[in-house]
């Protein structure tokens, strides 16, 4: 008998041992997996660059099981769905294939149009989020090699008489403000954001005492974007946005020296690497012939633009180009140089080159060129 009780005592002293050691590294394996992140606002906390990056990683990297997935279920129903018979089954077909996923594979960490508009599923942060724009700078020197003292228009109205003619300096201060958020996300499915944007320019003739140092001109640019992510590959470059965007622009002031226009714009967004593209031909809205401050506005400020960006290292370039598609004596537009350079830390400095018509509203048929030099807040990506 005390065998046997010694025997069972055993026994049950070795499985409490064994329930022990499997409890204990049961548990160790649990905390050994780190936890998984809620929020983007939740990495941003972290103090650790290495734990900020994995974060990040975590949150947003798809998992490399799910991707083959998703693209063969894509291609299975491609293949399943029967050949359009006509020309409109025949165009949806290919709007659809260029809103589909499958395409270039495109990290949204290093995507620049991610950066700027949230297009991947994963790169969301939700709405009303105030956002940069456009770049934001504030240049004290900004000089011109023609001063426009007398605005004209074919609009007798908007014409400043000789009467009336400023008195302004070739050096000014010039700074532009640009901001924007996200209204609505995903209006299909998980594509087709609404963004509202605004910005400002102001040309400050602040070195002109002789006037009291007035501003001389300030456009106001609100909009508003219906943007679609999309993915495919033309000319070796990724279509990566498309949009279309309501535009109006003002200068806020009465007559003779009113100028304001509203455009519908096609945004069509391209990418590599560390370039980006983006092309805007608009349409202009007409007005009645007597309240239309700048009647022939689009044969000098064009009909659309080009904007390329390219990153190097830290410094930031980008060259706009626009044109009135017209030839002859009606070939007109502007090009349009900016550097963003660092200067210290996160101090970065601004250079603008401009040359053509239309630098600002009230100069839209004025050619000139003008030099710029400040500090750069925010750039384009």
């Amino acid at each position: 008998m005390a065998f046997k009780s010694f025997e069972r005592s055993t026994l049950v002293l070795g499985m409490t041992v064994l329930s022990t050691l499997g409890v204990a590294k049961t548990h160790a394996q649990i905390s050994e997996v780190p936890a998984a992140p809620a929020t983007a606002e939740a990495c941003v906390a972290l103090a650790s660059n290495a734990d900020r990056l994995a974060c990040y990683d975590a949150l947003f990297k798809i998992p490399e099981a799910v991707k083959p997935r998703i693209v063969s279920e894509q291609r299975a129903a491609m293949e399943i769905a029967p050949e359009p018979e006509n020309i409109t089954g025949k165009i949806a077909q290919g709007v659809s294939s260029v809103f589909a996923s499958e395409g270039p594979k495109i990290s949204p960490n290093l995507s620049l149009m991610d950066s700027r508009w949230e297009l991947s599923p994963e790169s969301k942060l939700g709405t009303w989020n105030i956002r940069a724009y456009q770049p934001v700078y504030l240049m004290p020197g900004f000089w011109t090699t023609d001063k426009n003292e007398r605005p004209s228009s074919p609009n007798e109205n908007n014409t400043v008489n000789a009467d009336r003619e400023q008195n302004l300096k070739s050096m000014e201060a010039k700074f532009q403000l640009s901001l924007k958020t996200k209204a609505v996300e995903n209006l299909f499915g998980d594509n087709g954001d609404v963004w509202l944007g605004y910005t400002q320019s102001s040309r400050w003739q602040v070195y002109n005492s002789e006037e009291s140092r007035p501003f001389r001109e300030t456009n106001y640019e609100p909009e508003a974007s219906l943007v679609f992510r999309t993915n495919y590959e033309l000319l070796g470059l990724n279509g990566r946005l498309l949009g279309l965007t309501f535009n109006h622009q003002s200068n806020g002031r009465s007559d003779p020296l009113s100028r304001s226009w509203n455009r519908i714009m096609l945004n069509v967004g391209f990418e590599r690497d560390n370039f980006a593209l983006m092309l805007r031909p608009w349409y202009r809205l007409d007005e009645d012939a007597g309240d239309d401050n700048n009647p022939d506005i689009k044969d000098y400020v064009g009909r659309g633009d080009l904007t390329a960006f390219y990153r190097w290292n830290e410094h930031d370039f980008s060259l706009m180009l626009r044109h009135s598609l017209k030839g002859g004596d009606d070939s007109r537009g502007a090009a349009q140089f900016d550097w963003a350079f660092p200067i210290s830390g996160k101090l970065r400095g601004h250079f603008q080159l401009f040359d053509g018509y239309g630098e600002s509203l009230i100069d839209y048929n004025h050619r000139a060129t003008y030099v710029g030099l400040g500090v750069s807040l925010m750039n384009w990506y």
